[in-house]
């Protein structure tokens, strides 16, 4: 994790992150995931296909046989460095989180 401890006269401790935002970059051809669509086309390469049980307010995918799941906000300006960690940590030699 990188940011700053925070100590708070009221013993309250945060970590503040001081950084930029963070992009999902393909490795292969290193641009940067800016849509939905992008995506999807990159995860179904690697086996990884839509799912439809789940929550109506949530985009998923499914790599069948794992049991991994992939959740994203449908929204894609809700799309946040949670969500991009997620994927880069369940496609690893496919995905890096970088600094803006």
């Amino acid at each position: 994790m990188a940011g700053v401890w925070v100590f708070r006269p009221n013993g309250v401790i945060n970590l503040e992150n001081h950084q930029g935002k963070k992009a999902l970059v393909h490795l292969a051809t290193g641009k940067i995931v800016s849509s939905y669509t992008s995506l999807e086309q990159i995860l179904k390469q690697f086996g990884w296909e839509r799912y439809n049980g789940g929550d109506p307010d949530f985009l998923q995918f499914h790599k069948p046989p794992t049991i991994d799941l992939i959740s994203l906000p449908r929204d894609f300006a809700r799309f946040g460095s949670v969500q991009m960690f997620d994927i880069a940590l369940k496609c690893p030699n496919t995905f890096h989180v970088r600094d803006m």
